[in-house]
């Protein structure tokens, strides 16, 4: 677990992380590289779930574990986004993942963009 004390830079940081995943994730998408797109949804997803236990805990996870732990501890409700997600995450390094796929990811970034009251420039 990592501790920070200035809240608003890594704050933005943390924001500017997630927007650039999701632009790319829009971009890739409209492409058709499905996978991609897949890819960077889930690191979006990922950067939004550490957005919201550092709001809640002042601490960001240190990997994929802690931060699922966290979740599934304490927050159930992005605990069960996240953790419906990373196996297609997983399945991108190898499998051709689809369209609908991709959508279903898209969608539970902007489900976390909502909670977070988060607007993607």
């Amino acid at each position: 677990m990592i501790y920070l004390n200035n809240m608003e830079d890594i704050k933005k940081i943390f924001i500017e992380n997630a927007s650039e995943y999701y632009r790319n994730a829009l971009e890739a998408e409209g492409r058709k590289e499905y996978n991609t797109a897949v890819t960077l949804y889930f690191k979006a997803i990922s950067a939004l779930c550490d957005i919201y236990i550092f709001a809640k805990e002042g601490k960001i996870p240190s990997n994929h574990s802690e931060r699922f732990r966290i979740l599934e501890a304490k927050y159930p409700e992005i605990y069960r986004i996240i953790d419906r997600d990373f196996p297609f995450y997983q399945d991108s390094y190898r499998a051709k993942l689809t369209r609908e796929t991709s959508i279903m990811l898209k969608n539970d970034a902007k489900k976390l963009l909502e909670i977070l009251g988060i607007r993607i420039k």
